[in-house]
C-alpha cells in the first residue's frame, strides 16, 4: 500500500494486521480520487471508516486542506496515526477513535468530500448515509465503497447517485449534492 500521487507520492502505508480491515486497492483508490480530482484541492475531507487512513492521506497528498479521520478499532487507529504522521499530515488531520454514528451525532462541522468504507455485510451504509447528510456541503461528494450486492438508493436527501462502478469484489457508489454543477464533471 502506498500514496499514489501528490506531495507524499510513493510513501509506504501500513495496514492493520488481521482480517478486521480490507485496505482499498490502489486501482479503486486511484479511480475514486480521479473521480473527485478537481474537488480535492482545498477541500475539507471526512474519512468516516478510516482503517489505515489511506483515502484521507491520498486526499491530503493531492491538496485537501483538512481531513477528519474516524476509526473505532484501536489497532487500526494506531496504524492510521502512524501513517498520517509518517506522511507529515499530522497538522492537517483530526484523528478520532470513535464510532461513526457517535461522531456524526456530536459533529458540528461540514465537509466537501466524504469517504465511507464500512465493514461489509453489516448494513451500515443505509443507516449512516442519512446521518451524514447534515454534515455535507450542498455541492459535496459522498463516495461509498461497498460489497457489489448492496444496492444503494438513487437519492438520499438532496444527494443523487451519479456513478456506480464495480471493481471485482468491490463496488463504488458516488453521490453528489443537487447544487453540484454538471459542467464540473
Amino acid at each position: 500500500m502506498r500514496v499514489i500521487t501528490g506531495s507524499a507520492r510513493g510513501r509506504k502505508l501500513f495496514a492493520p494486521e488481521g482480517l478486521d480491515t480490507r485496505p482499498t486497492t490502489d486501482l479503486v483508490k486511484e479511480a475514486v480520487c480521479s473521480a473527485v480530482q478537481f474537488e480535492i484541492p482545498c477541500a475539507n475531507v471526512l474519512d468516516l471508516f478510516a482503517g489505515s487512513g489511506q483515502l484521507a492521506i491520498e486526499a491530503l497528498s493531492r491538496g485537501a486542506a483538512k481531513a477528519t479521520l474516524v476509526e473505532s478499532n484501536r489497532k487500526s487507529f494506531r496504524v492510521m496515526e502512524q501513517n498520517v504522521n509518517t506522511c507529515g499530515f499530522g497538522p492537517q488531520a483530526q484523528m478520532l477513535c470513535t464510532d461513526a454514528a457517535a461522531f456524526l451525532m456530536r459533529c458540528r462541522e461540514t465537509f466537501d468530500i466524504a469517504f465511507l468504507d464500512p465493514p461489509y455485510h453489516m448494513g451500515i451504509l443505509p443507516e449512516i448515509l442519512p446521518a451524514l447528510l447534515p454534515h455535507m456541503q450542498k455541492n459535496g461528494v459522498i463516495i461509498c465503497e461497498h460489497e457489489p450486492e448492496l444496492q444503494l438508493p438513487e437519492k438520499i436527501g438532496e444527494y443523487y447517485l451519479k456513478k456506480r462502478k464495480k471493481y471485482g469484489k468491490i463496488s463504488v457508489t458516488i453521490y453528489r449534492g443537487e447544487e453540484y454543477s454538471e459542467a464540473a464533471e
